[in-house]
């Protein structure tokens, strides 16, 4: 049995891989923290489960649920954008619910390339933008995010002539896995930029109520125009803790999501109807919890960098996203570091190279465990000889 010479081309997923050496680890009695990976350990409010369980009793709530999701999500997806961020969506034509935002992610890919083509991908950067260019048999030009433009990309130093050859432009902020921010000024140099080179502007936006001391970021799509050439994905995984429930959306341009929904409808068959229905009772519901959740991860996120400063690890501190992103100490690369960390101490970071070739040298940490692990983990990094 051979399979696609596709995969062959495909690194095996960092957090599949980490997860089976933790795995192993945990059958050797050793006692792993995770701060590698940025699943909400908290659940929904109440009323988000409540919802769900009154749906799935519903005995017509069990079967295929349609392929464009309920039009009260739409609907709900369409006026949570008015009421946050003041754009204007049809809910018929520009709301497109996914089945986690991963795989709208993954599958824009199959909408838009065709083999050879190329997306422009931020480097560092989640790993899905560029897996998902590679599955579809395109290719990638990655642009640096570097500390000292504030993680934000030089669009205009981009070759001219790769952004005429490109389709696809990623972004996403608040950053994974770096916690920079952009501003509304920025985003409306990336839709100029989009504009100017025939490109789709796609933004990944899912922290954007993850935020910390008073921060509240944009939408791209708050740009006049943008949703001529733009799209954007968000999710309810990290916004209402629902990550394993597995839905998110994806906004903006007409006839960019009707490209996705005509690959969706041939790969899947929608999201069951009780997640949308507890996703519409998320969105319209009580947000108020989300600030209690919000000063949970602040209080995670400092116990982290105080943990960090006193073993002399620089980190910057993040106003939004689940992730500080630290420094590695000198002398070790970032696979290194963390491999050590994980094997003499059993506290797993991510390694900043995962991320690409401009995360050499950082290491990505999560505030995605409970906070007395939190404190432990900090006092076996204070215990780490490095």
């Amino acid at each position: 049995m051979q399979p696609a010479k596709r995969l062959s081309d495909l690194p095996p997923y960092l957090f599949a891989q980490l997860g089976q050496r933790i795995a192993e680890l945990r059958a050797q009695g050793i006692d792993v923290i995770r701060l590698d990976i940025g699943s909400p350990d908290m659940p929904p409010d109440d009323e988000i489960i409540e919802a769900l369980a009154r749906s799935a009793r519903q005995p017509d709530r069990h079967g295929y649920a349609g392929y464009y999701g309920l039009p009260e999500l739409r609907q709900a997806i369409a006026d949570y954008y008015a009421r946050r961020f003041g754009v204007d969506l049809d809910p018929d034509g520009e709301v497109l619910p996914l089945i986690g935002s991963k795989e709208g992610l993954a599958h824009l890919a199959l909408a838009f390339l065709d083999p050879g083509d190329l997306a422009l991908v931020p480097d560092p950067a989640y790993p899905t933008y560029e897996m998902g260019a590679y599955l579809a048999g395109g290719t990638t030009h990655r642009f640096p995010l570097l500390a000292e433009r504030d993680f934000l990309p030089d669009l205009e130093a981009i070759p001219t002539e790769v952004a005429r050859q490109a389709k696809l432009l990623w972004l996403s902020y608040p950053n994974n896995p770096t916690g920079g921010l952009a501003s509304l000024e920025f985003f409306a140099e990336a839709v100029a930029f989009t504009r100017k080179h025939n490109l789709l502007l796609c933004h990944d936006n899912p922290y954007s109520e993850v935020t910390y001391e008073g921060y509240r970021p944009p939408s791209l799509l708050q740009v006049e125009g943008a949703k001529e050439v733009a799209i954007e994905f968000n999710s309810f995984s990290k916004t209402y803790n629902m990550a394993g429930w597995r839905i998110g959306m994806v906004v903006g341009n007409r006839a960019a999501l009707k490209a996705l929904a005509q690959v969706k409808t041939n790969v899947d068959t929608g999201i069951f109807t009780a997640i949308q229905e507890a996703a519409v009772a998320a969105v319209t519901g009580d947000q108020t919890w989300l600030e209690n959740r919000n000063a949970i991860y602040q209080e995670r996120r400092d116990i982290i960098l105080e943990g960090l400063a006193a073993v002399g690890i620089k980190a910057r501190k993040p106003l939004a996203t689940l992730y500080i992103w630290a420094e590695v100490p000198e002398g070790y690369s970032s696979t290194e570091f963390t491999s050590k960390l994980l094997t003499e101490q059993g506290v797993s970071f991510a390694p900043g190279s995962a991320y690409g070739e401009c995360g050499e040298g950082y290491m990505r940490i999560s505030v995605g465990v409970p906070t007395p692990r939190v404190r432990e983990a900090m006092e076996r990094l204070k215990r780490f000889k490095f």
